[in-house]
């Protein structure tokens, strides 16, 4: 039975309250990806991250998750779509 889940490995130069940093996601049970999949997406911290998916709609761009809690975590996430189709994700710095 394959696992569900994933783990999460921040990389980056200093703590992510201070500078950028990578996430990188290792999803239990995957072992193939599809020429378009295996990026999943960019990650960027908000402070008001209702305020940025409005401005995103505003714009003409998709909010493709609503802001809300993530699953089995409490911290706000929410998706967006860039026009080229890449999903960017908002997380809610608390």
């Amino acid at each position: 039975m394959p696992r569900k889940g994933f783990t999460l490995c921040f990389v980056g130069y200093a703590d992510e309250r201070e500078k950028a940093v990578i996430e990188l996601t290792d999803n239990w049970g995957r072992s193939e990806y599809t020429i378009g999949d295996a990026f999943g997406h960019v990650a960027i911290g908000t402070d008001d991250i209702y305020a940025v998916c409005a401005r995103v709609r505003s714009l003409g761009y998709r909010v493709t998750r609503e802001p809300g809690p993530m699953k089995h975590g409490t911290t706000v996430i929410a998706f967006v779509e860039d026009p080229t189709g890449y999903e960017i994700e908002l997380i809610e710095r608390k």
